[in-house]
């Protein structure tokens, strides 16, 4: 008989890449972990078919909504169509809470990070736990929101503990509880696949902002 999610107590600690290297090894055998960022609590796993599965059935995942990628940098998706303007809005705003959608054009990435349009979604999280566990990977980590149906996203370790038992993990899931984080937004979404970049959904990063940067991106 399956046990029930394993939670890890990261409170009170900086975990170093010592202290993360045995999830890393979880994630790259098929795993999955619930993780902090800077914005919330997130549910993810490595590019692997069955954790993809997995991580998809315990997300209730119905038709075709991808996941995100974390990544450690930029140089970490090298397959994906990097435009000049989105190589500066990384420059400018990574780590931190802006996703940039790039193109995929040879479809090198599995299905379910890519979307209808061919586009992947990525980002460098700032929050200790998910920028080293990017690194250790060596490759990207994908990311949903830790909740359940009708549930917020989790803001503490506490809450994705919870959300991971009322989606029913098992002990494929490991939590990674890092205490509560600060209340954010979620992060700003830029769609980079067309000849001007346009934000898709603004959050913590605010249009103002990427506007210093390009100033003729679209806000919709």
């Amino acid at each position: 008989m399956s046990g029930g999610p394993i939670r890890l107590d990261l409170r009170g600690t900086e975990p170093d890449a010592d202290a993360l290297a045995p999830v890393a090894l979880h994630l790259r055998g098929g795993g999955l972990a619930a993780y902090p960022t800077e914005t919330v609590y997130g549910f993810g796993c490595a590019l692997h078919g069955e954790a993809l599965e997995a991580l998809a059935h315990l997300k209730r995942r119905e038709g075709h909504k991808p996941f995100l990628l974390l990544v450690s940098d930029a140089s970490a998706v090298p397959a994906l169509a990097w435009t000049d303007e989105a190589r500066e809005l990384a420059r400018i705003f990574w780590p931190g809470s802006l996703t940039l959608v790039l193109a995929d054009p040879d479809a090198t990435f599995p299905e379910a990070v890519r979307s209808a349009a061919g586009g992947v979604a990525v980002r460098v999280s700032a929050h200790p736990v998910a920028r080293t566990l990017t690194s250790l990977l060596d490759g990207p980590l994908t990311s949903t929101s830790a909740n359940a149906p009708g549930m917020a996203p989790a803001g503490h370790g506490e809450a994705a503990m919870a959300a991971a038992r009322a989606l029913g993990a098992d002990e494929r899931m490991w939590v990674l509880d890092a205490g509560a984080l600060p209340p954010s937004p979620s992060s700003t979404i830029v769609d980079c696949t067309g000849p001007t970049p346009a934000v898709l959904r603004e959050g913590a990063t605010p249009l103002a902002r990427l506007r210093c940067v390009l100033p003729g991106i679209d806000g919709h």
